[in-house]
């Protein structure tokens, strides 16, 4: 399909024509090329949701209200009570949902943690990986395999997350290596010898504060180095880096910087720490954000949208000033994009034409407004138009 979009302004920058043929974006369209008019819309590549919990979602199943009493262990455990009474429940079907949200937004990219654990076994990675498989042609999907009820504390869990690597995971995941388990070491060596064996990237939850979770991050720093890991390493949540001290905090840039290990905030609610944005990327880190649970037991607040994300990181950082605001865009765009490796993503000549287009006057009113999406385009196709999909949906 060969288009020519009119009248848009890529990053919010001079209004150009910008032309897309056999899916990438072209120097000139072929004659007879489709003229869609942008409007003066602002052009942003495809929007990148990097931390997403999309096999639980509770999407088209009707309200419930939130249950859960404060604390991770309590929220684990009634997610399993809330799952485990559904006898219907598909994690192929609603992840499908979660990816016709997505779409309709602006996201031409996610990567999302796949429950995995003796209790389920790998039945929702199998589900997520049969979505990955059905919307290729409107998204880039990859999966953590994801031990939510922990490691070392549930035996057979390794075994289980090796399979998943074996099966095609993109990644191992972890969680809290202190907190949930009581035994780091046993837990992060057994995951990073997983991602030796299978060549796969790691990317571990860390909610424990203080200093517990920045010895979690001296450990991950040691494995990462060891292992050749360098660039191959994200950290989600990393709460201890907004609850640590000024010299605490900025050993631990130094050795994020050593090895290139990527950091995930969403914005946390209430009193949690997070991640000083502002000062990580500062100094070099690189950092990418993510809706985190779509509307689950976990909460019924997190919509999907990547531009409301970035309202949300925005806000809990205090920002204010444009370029600022624009940070937290680009942590849910090209951040994410860079710790998902994806190929040709941008809106120069010779990209993946994976773009969405925002009617607004600058990059942080687009992040301030979130307005409807006016159009996304996956690979040259225009699969959204106003906040609605023009084809068929997954779910």
């Amino acid at each position: 399909m060969t288009i020519i979009l009119k009248n848009i302004r890529p990053w919010g920058r001079a209004v150009i024509d910008l032309a897309v043929n056999d899916g990438r974006i072209v120097s000139e369209a072929p004659a007879g090329a489709q003229v869609i008019d942008g409007g003066g819309a602002i052009a942003l590549p495809g929007l990148v949701d990097a931390h997403g919990h999309i096999d639980k979602t509770l999407l088209g199943m009707g309200w419930r209200p939130f249950t859960a009493a404060a604390g991770v262990q309590s929220m684990i455990a009634n997610e399993r009570q809330v799952l485990s009474e559904i006898a219907d429940f598909s994690p192929a079907r609603q992840s499908a949902r979660v990816v016709d949200r997505m779409v309709a937004r602006g996201t031409t990219h996610c990567r999302t943690h796949v429950d995995i654990g003796p209790d389920i076994g790998l039945a929702h990675f199998h589900g997520v990986a049969e979505t990955r498989d059905a919307v290729r042609d409107r998204m880039d999907m990859q999966i953590v395999a994801f031990p939510q009820t922990g490691v070392m504390t549930r035996p057979g869990t390794l075994e289980l997350l090796d399979r998943a690597c074996a099966e095609g995971a993109d990644a191992i995941g972890g969680l809290d290596p202190i907190g949930i388990d009581r035994d780091p070491k046993g837990q992060l060596d057994g995951l990073f010898a997983i991602a030796d064996r299978h060549g796969v990237e790691v990317d571990i939850h860390l909610h424990d504060r203080g200093e517990v979770g920045a010895v979690t991050l001296d450990m991950i720093h040691e494995r990462t180095k060891a292992l050749g890991l360098k660039g191959r390493v994200a950290v989600s949540h990393a709460f201890c880096l907004g609850s640590v001290s000024d010299d605490r905090l900025a050993g631990l840039i130094g050795k994020l910087l050593d090895q290139d290990i990527a950091i995930m905030t969403h914005g946390p609610s209430g009193d949690t720490p997070f991640p000083p944005v502002r000062r990580l990327h500062d100094a070099g880190v690189r950092l990418f954000t993510g809706s985190d649970g779509i509307r689950d037991s976990w909460g019924p607040l997190n919509s999907g949208d990547m531009l409301q994300r970035a309202f949300i990181v925005a806000y809990r950082n205090g920002f204010r000033r444009d370029e600022d605001i624009a940070l937290t865009l680009d942590m849910a765009t090209t951040g994410g994009a860079q710790v998902m490796g994806a190929a040709g993503y941008g809106l120069d000549p010779d990209c993946t034409a994976d773009l969405v287009l925002v009617d607004a006057e600058t990059p942080a009113e687009a992040v301030v407004e979130h307005p409807p999406r006016r159009l996304v385009m996956k690979r040259g196709r225009v699969v959204a138009e106003n906040g609605r999909l023009t084809i068929e949906p997954a779910g």
